[in-house]
């Protein structure tokens, strides 16, 4: 119910979601806390992939889209820079 009415409210006031974001009503993801559909993934591409994920997570307030485009983003930014996986 309030998840509900939370996106109600962002849709009608856009300008809250990064407000509500660095007050703490969304949770970025840190130190250790993913996703749960990152738990099997390598850890270099699941750090990047919360990374790009927060970044989404800033802008958007969705956190579906945030979590499936910052796994997808980061796969790619490892085949592009297949260096940076042992750092």
């Amino acid at each position: 119910m309030v998840k509900c009415q939370l996106k109600i409210f962002l849709r009608w006031m856009p300008e809250a979601k990064i407000y509500l974001f660095k007050k703490g009503g969304i949770m970025p993801w840190y130190n250790g806390d993913y996703p749960p559909s990152y738990k099997n993934q390598p850890k270099h591409l699941r750090d990047k992939a919360v990374e790009i994920a927060n970044e989404i997570l800033k802008e958007s307030g969705d956190e579906g889209i945030a979590i499936a485009t910052g796994l997808k983003k980061a796969r790619e930014y490892f085949e592009e820079h297949p260096q940076e996986k042992d750092k």
